[in-house]
Order: C-alpha cells, then structure tokens, then sequence
C-alpha cells in the first residue's frame, strides 16, 4: 500500500485517495495518541489523590499508637497568631492529644517564641489549667532561646519553667505600634480626606491627626490588657516571683538572671526535664505540623485557585 501511495504523484490516476488516505491515517493516529495521553493524565491524578488520602490515615494513625509511658512535648515556636503554626487553635489541639494519651506522664511546652498576640497566648493559657485540672497530669515548660511576651504568658501555666542560663525570658508588657504621616502630608501639600461615621471612626489612620482623647484612650485599653497579663503571671508564679519594679516593665532577662527574679525555676533543657524529672526518656512529639500530604494538597489547591482567578480575570465584566 505504502510503495503503490508513493508512487502515485500528481495528476496520476488515485494520488486524490491516496493523498485522503494518507491524512486519514495521520488523523487517527493523532487522536489515538491524544485519548492515550487523557487517559495517562487521568490515573496520574487518581494515583496522586489516593497517595494523599493514605499519607494522611496513616500518619494520622501512627500519632495515636503510642500508649507506652513518655513524656509527651508540643512545641510553641515563632510568633503566637491566629494565621500562625503556633496558633491556639494548633496548640490546643496537640495539647488535648498529648493530655488524653494514657502513656504521656506529663506534658512538656517546649518554647522558642517572641511572644504575639495576647488573645491567642489567653486561649492556650486557659485550655492548659483547665487540661491539668482535668486529667492531673504536670505540666513543664522548657525555653529554647526566647521566652518573651505572649510566650511567657503561656508558660507561667506550667508547674515549673526550666530555660538555658542565655535563654531571653520576660517582656512582660503590652504595645501596639503605628506610623503618623500628617507632618510630612503638610510638607507636601497632600490632603487627605477621611469621611467617618462616628468621631472617632478613623483615630488609628496614619494619615490624620491623633487627638489627646483618643491617645489617653488607647493607652487605657493596653493598661487593662497589661493588668490582665501581670494577674496571669501573678498567679501562675506565686510565692516564687521575686517582684521588682522592673518585673512588669516590659524588660527581658537571660535565663540566668529570670531564675533569681523567680521568672523561671531551675536550668535544663528537654531531655533534662524527660530523664531527671518526668522520668519518662522515651519523648513524642505531639505538635501539630502540615504532613506531606497537605502541603501537596494546599499546593494543588492553590494552582486551581490561581487558574480560577485567572479565568475569572478573563472574562468581561458585568456592567
């Protein structure tokens, strides 16, 4: 077939089927090819879905088999948010495991924070008495390098604080920042124009000026939030904080120096505390991290969601 097709040329009888023929056959075997490669892409999905489904059971599986007594840690590292890895909602949960697993002889914070937002270091700090009540188990905190702020409000929930004689503990205080442009807008001639509902709708916009009122303000709201903060260290301390008036000042201390403020108890760090005073060697790790499986999935998630912006972009606007 192929020679007789090669030998017909043009305005020779049938080069016109020939021709025909030839096409048809390449067609084919084009839409064959690309059925093949659909198919391909297909499984290739349905293999990753199934890989992400058994990746999750199974490390989700193997955190809850552990029943042998250990000390059981979850650590509180970077800053204290809602959006962050050391969120309460992440703490709390890792907390709720390690205090309801039967083998876990005590529960270590294992800390290495600036601190973050008070709201969320109240919720862990609550959860945590509320858990030691519960199941009458200790709680140690041990401090990496830093221990400041929203981090040392959380530790004082601990029976006792074990940090490294350069740890950074304290930063018992409270702030909030900003920046005020008004001067240099003069300078420039630019006027800015805020419309409000309510006088003192727009008191923390950079762009327009703070009044007297509103600074005296907001200073009470931080020195309510800071008498909250002192009461929680107060009460987690007890008869051990050595008060002075820098305790409540906002400073910091190095590890050492916290010991004899009664800050913190005693020098060790996480094998110490697991070994010397729990008494448990074997150590699990109970803070809740993102499995191969969800940052696969949050990738895969966000290439659809990019591609859905983009096709949305796409398409004219409704008028």
């Amino acid at each position: 077939m192929k020679n007789d097709m090669k030998s017909e040329t043009p305005g020779s009888p049938g080069w016109e089927r020939a021709t025909l023929e030839t096409l048809a056959f390449a067609s084919l075997t084009e839409q064959r090819a690309a059925r093949r490669w659909r198919i391909f892409m297909r499984l290739a999905w349905l293999v990753f879905f199934i890989s992400v489904a058994w990746l999750a059971l199974s490390q989700n599986g193997a955190s809850r088999a552990v029943s042998k007594p250990h000390t059981a840690v979850v650590e509180i590292k970077g800053e204290i948010a809602s959006d962050a890895d050391a969120s309460a909602d992440a703490i709390v949960s890792a907390l709720r495991d390690a205090f309801e697993d039967a083998g876990a002889q005590a529960v270590v914070l294992l800390i290495n924070s600036p601190g973050g937002s008070p709201v969320q270091a109240g919720i862990i700090n609550d959860e945590l008495l509320r858990l030691k009540a519960k199941h009458k188990k200790p709680v140690y905190a041990v401090v990496e390098e830093t221990c400041a702020s929203a981090a040392y409000y959380i530790a004082v929930a601990a029976d006792q604080i074990f940090v490294d004689k350069a740890s950074i503990v304290g930063s018992i205080g409270v702030l909030m920042d900003g920046f005020g442009f008004t001067g240099l807008m003069e300078k420039l001639g630019v006027e800015r124009r805020l419309m409000t509902a309510g006088e003192n709708k727009g008191f923390l916009d950079p762009f327009s000026p703070q009044t007297e009122t509103q600074r005296a303000f907001a200073q009470a709201m931080l020195d309510q939030i800071h008498q909250q903060f002192i009461s929680v260290v107060k009460a987690g301390r007890g008869s051990r904080l050595k008060e002075t008036q820098e305790t409540f000042s906002g400073l910091f201390w190095s590890g050492q120096q916290a010991i004899e403020l009664g800050l913190a108890d005693q020098l060790g760090n996480l094998d110490f505390v697991a070994r010397e005073v729990v008494q448990a060697e074997d150590i699990v790790d109970y803070t809740r991290r993102e499995n191969v499986a969800e940052r696969l999935a949050k990738r895969f998630g966000a290439a659809i969601g990019q591609g859905a912006v983009q096709a949305i972009r796409s398409l004219p606007a409704l008028r």
